[in-house]
This record gives structure tokens, sequence and C-alpha cells, in this order.
């Protein structure tokens, strides 16, 4: 019996959370035209606001239909705005997936993580306005951890631990924030009463 209960936890551990795309998914992901962008939702749609809440499961990086939805994430992302970076839930899959255009990168390329986690975060914070591709006009300031270090995959299956920094260390937990089910409007009402103290950063000088 213990035998069989260890095999099920590390059944569970190896293919429960890092699943292929269900029926439903690839109907999404495959509907219409698959080289157009595909509908970014809104918090004022109802059904599509439930979607932006919900907790996102890991995609195993070996899907076919992951290329898809990358390419079709990344034209919805430049078909915005000035949009800096896209999460799986805004279009309708709940899949730990984002797109973060790197200005820490020569020439600022939108590169993809999948399963991305934060494993550390610095104490130092930058303070910005940020808006959300979902949420019509809402802007407000954020605190962001100014250095991250996180953990993904690419669609080699290969696994990446880097170090983020800057503003695009501040896009990439935004869009983290979104596979959680986490909004920057409901991260400024929760964050309302927090205090933070002002501190002085030096650099030493060349002379």
């Amino acid at each position: 019996m213990r035998n069989f209960m260890v095999f099920l936890l590390l059944s569970i551990s190896c293919f429960g959370f890092s699943q292929k795309f269900s029926q439903q998914e690839k109907e999404l992901i495959l509907s219409g035209d698959a080289q157009t962008p595909l509908p970014i939702y809104q918090t004022n749609n109802e059904d599509q606001h439930k979607v932006l809440l919900s907790q996102s499961i890991e995609i195993s990086p070996k899907d076919k239909n992951l290329p898809i939805l990358i390419e079709r994430m990344r034209l919805a992302l430049a078909a915005t705005d000035g949009g800096v970076g896209i999460a799986a839930p805004q279009v309708g899959i709940n899949r730990r997936l984002v797109l973060v255009q790197r200005f820490d990168k020569p020439n600022t390329p939108v590169e993809y993580f999948i399963n991305p986690e934060i494993v550390w975060r610095s104490e130092l914070l930058d303070k910005g306005p940020e808006g959300d591709l979902s949420i019509e006009n809402f802007r407000g300031d954020f605190y962001r951890s100014h250095s991250i270090r996180v953990r993904y995959d690419d669609l080699e299956n290969k696994k990446h631990d880097e170090m983020v920094e800057g503003f695009s260390a501040v896009i990439l937990q935004h869009e983290i924030d979104h596979l959680f089910g986490i909004l920057i409007s409901d991260k400024q009402q929760s964050e309302k009463d927090w205090r933070y103290k002002e501190v002085k950063v030096y650099q030493k000088s060349k002379y």
C-alpha cells in the first residue's frame, strides 16, 4: 500500500500539473485563423473576468499547440497600443505562460516564459505606473522588486534560471501575477494600507 501511494504521488507530481491542452483549450487556440491575434479578455465581461481571476496550471512544453498559442499571443500583444507583456489567461487559457518585452536586451525582443516561477525577489523596490490590457482605462502606481530570479521552461523542454532586473523584472512580476488570478486593480486595493520607507542608494564614483 505504501509503495502504491509513493507511486501515486510521483505520478501526480510528474503528470498532474504539467498537462497538455484540453480539447476546449485546443479549440480556442485554433479558433478562426491561426495566423491572427487571439482576442484579449476584459474584466467588464463577466465570463471573461472569471477566467482572469482563476489560477493557471502548468502546461507541457512539448504540446504541439503551444507554439501556436505563443505566436497568437505575440500577435495579440503587437496589436495593442504600447503593450509590453501578456499572460495566457488574458486570451482565455488558464495555463502558466507569459510573454514579456525584454527592455534589458538589445532590440527589446518579446520573449516567452513557459511555467515561470519567481524563486527570489530583491528587497530593493521600484515604483512606477502600470496599466493592464484587460482593464480598460485603469492605471496606478505600484511597487515591484527591482530584481528577480525566475525559473522557466522553453519549447525544447529545457530549464532556465535567470536574473532579471529593472523594467523587464517589473513586467514579469505583473504577468506572473496574472497566472495566480491577481489583477492590478485588486493589488491596488489589497496593498492600499502598506507603508514603504524611502532609502537612498549610492553608486561608487569613478573619480
